[in-house]
């Protein structure tokens, strides 16, 4: 197709405020779908997406649209809106001109819009900003555009106001994106140049690669060369996602579709990659994708051990659909073989948890998550990178221990800012500043450490105020702090997965939390159970889980007293052996109890 007529847009927006129906909207006003077939979440096809009412993977759709006479490519990819998944979003940005900024009628600007939009305009996109839900019974739309204007620095009067639900104003949204996002600027010409964007693993023809053309054109047949893995495939098959994949000859600059060559080797494909033809190789790859950088570890193992080899196909299958995962093997005394695993953020824990259980049914226990640390050994120039607690060198040998801080801004209604503010310093926050954004909103910025608001912050926030504040963070950098790792043996003995690196002023009471917390999570034994929490040597928390008593005297009807005493005495004797050589069996919502214990701090 000429690339005058392709146009390549994404729709980013704040989590909630209507992508994925604005999406299905585009796709039936367009005849890509029919009424019969329209329903609400079209392009979440993850059952997990359905089932939370988000999108979690970036999906893309090649639409069909008539202006005047002349129809018109559109190449849609819808993104997530969760601030866990902003990898994808700023992926999709590189494979687009423009995008549709979306705001909510009543909630106006949030914190991810915020975020995305800045995203947008760093990668130099055409962002038409776009009113959705006006036909909710209460709208603030005047109030709506003047937010747009004094916070995204957007022209109000660029605004389009749309009903997604039910189709109000959809027509003015192609309009739009034909006349206001410009053409692709790639050479027809030129050697192959093709940016990998996605990909995913199908059991029958191997990886399907998902990619965005920007100079040549692609036919079915032709030796093509992944320039960062340096192998050469056929293209078996080559198509275009209509929303349903459907194979075509050939593509050319600017427009977005799917290749399947044969690959079985998940190693093969890179995210980010460069696509090129064989014999007329391009000089220079493409930027590609800067790595992401995973922040939340947590160690996974399979319930059953025969499960390990098919845990890590499903793991390497996940890390080639999701390029900001990543896994790598490790064992524990407690648990055996398992992985450990790197996310963005705990929602993305979450997903990866769910999807594994439910797609490759494989059981799981997850030991807690935690963020990852730098530490200088004294007389040591390098730097260490620790994500396990279990890593930490002795006290001795640590020069400085740092901690992520992370960059948090919250839009939240005025009246709770002493709310937001008291809640982060609690946490060790550092105030930045507020900005007010209205007559009854304000942009509250504060330098937290991420271990602080990884797991409950989102929650306390929302709870805080009544559900209308929001937030978003960006990892800035390392800052040294007072922090220890916290031990925790059971009866005497160390479980590596129950350790945890924490601030030395609140280990105290975290310990103290924690066994309690052990206590009612591990039952009875025949023998007596001593849970202590220890930083180093010093054992600074501790709770006694009593031995599970037998009444061995019950069938002693009257009689000499001696016969119960010797009873009782072989009773304890038998005790003393079973405490000698016992071995105490640790649940797995146990392991989950070291950040509920955090949790109530």
């Amino acid at each position: 197709m000429n690339p005058e007529f392709v146009r390549n847009f994404s729709i980013v927006a704040h989590i909630d405020h209507g992508k994925s129906t604005l999406a299905d909207q585009l796709l039936l006003q367009s005849g890509a779908i029919t009424e019969r077939e329209f329903k609400e979440q079209l392009l979440d096809d993850l059952s997990i997406e359905r089932d939370r009412g988000i999108t979690v993977k970036a999906r893309a759709v090649a639409l069909h649209y008539d202006i005047d006479g002349q129809t018109y490519e559109l190449n849609l990819i819808d993104t997530p809106g969760h601030v866990d998944f902003h990898y994808e979003v700023s992926r999709s940005l590189a494979a687009c001109e423009g995008a549709l900024l979306l705001v909510d009628a009543f909630q106006g600007v949030q914190a991810q819009t915020v975020a995305n939009a800045y995203a947008a305009i760093e990668g130099d996109l055409e962002v038409i900003p776009v009113v959705n839900k006006i036909d909710l019974p209460v709208t603030r739309i005047d109030e709506v555009l003047e937010e747009v204007e004094t916070i995204l620095g957007l022209d109000p009067d660029d605004a389009l106001k749309v009903s997604a639900k039910q189709g109000t104003g959809v027509e003015s949204v192609f309009r739009a994106i034909v006349d206001r996002i410009p053409a692709p600027s790639g050479s027809p010409d030129a050697p192959l140049r093709a940016l990998v964007f996605d990909s995913k693993y199908d059991p029958y023809r191997g990886v399907i690669t998902y990619f965005r053309i920007v100079d040549g054109s692609i036919r079915k047949g032709d030796k093509i060369r992944f320039m960062k893995g340096a192998t050469v495939h056929e293209v078996v098959e080559l198509g275009q996602f209509r929303p349903d994949m459907r194979a075509c000859d050939e593509l050319g600059v600017g427009q977005v579709g799917y290749v399947v060559t044969g690959v079985k080797e998940l190693g093969n494909v890179h995210v980010g990659d460069t696509i090129t033809q064989a014999g007329n190789q391009a000089k220079t790859a493409l930027p590609g994708y800067k790595e992401p950088q995973q922040m939340v570890f947590c160690g996974m193992y399979p319930i059953d051990a025969t499960d390990f080899e098919k845990l890590r196909e499903e793991l390497e299958k996940l890390s080639l659909n999701d390029a900001s995962f990543s896994f790598s093997p490790e064992t524990s005394d407690a648990l055996g073989f398992g992985f450990r695993c790197g996310f963005l953020g705990m929602l993305h824990m979450e997903i990866i948890q769910q999807r594994l259980e439910r797609e490759a049914d494989v059981g799981l226990i997850q030991t807690a998550p935690n963020v990852t640390y730098e530490i200088k050994a004294r007389g040591e120039e390098e730097v260490l990178l620790i994500d396990n607690p279990v890593d930490v060198p002795d006290a001795g040998q640590i020069d400085e221990f740092r901690e992520p801080i992370a960059r948090v801004t919250f839009i939240l209604p005025s009246s709770n800012i002493g709310t937001i503010m008291q809640l982060c310093e609690d946490r060790r926050g550092t105030y930045k500043n507020t900005e007010y954004l209205g007559p009854d909103r304000a942009q509250l910025t504060y330098e937290l450490p991420l271990a602080e608001i990884i797991y409950d912050m989102h929650d306390k926030l929302k709870s805080a105020t009544r559900g209308y504040g929001t937030m978003d963070y960006e990892v800035i950098g390392f800052r040294a702090a007072d922090l220890v790792k916290m031990d925790i043996l059971v009866k005497g003995q160390l479980v590596e997965a129950l350790s945890t690196i924490v601030h030395r002023d609140f280990a105290e009471r975290r310990g103290r939390g924690l066994v309690k917390k052990l206590k009612q999570e591990i039952s009875k034994h025949q023998f007596e159970v001593a849970l202590q929490a220890a930083i180093g040597t010093r054992v600074i928390a501790r709770e006694t889980i009593s031995a599970l008593r037998k009444n061995v005297t019950a069938k002693c009807y009257g009689g000499d007293i001696t016969r119960k005493r010797k009873l009782l005495e072989k009773q304890k004797e038998g005790k003393k052996r079973m405490k000698q050589f016992g071995q105490v069996e640790i649940p797995q919502k146990a392991f989950l109890s070291v950040l509920e214990a955090s949790n109530e701090d």
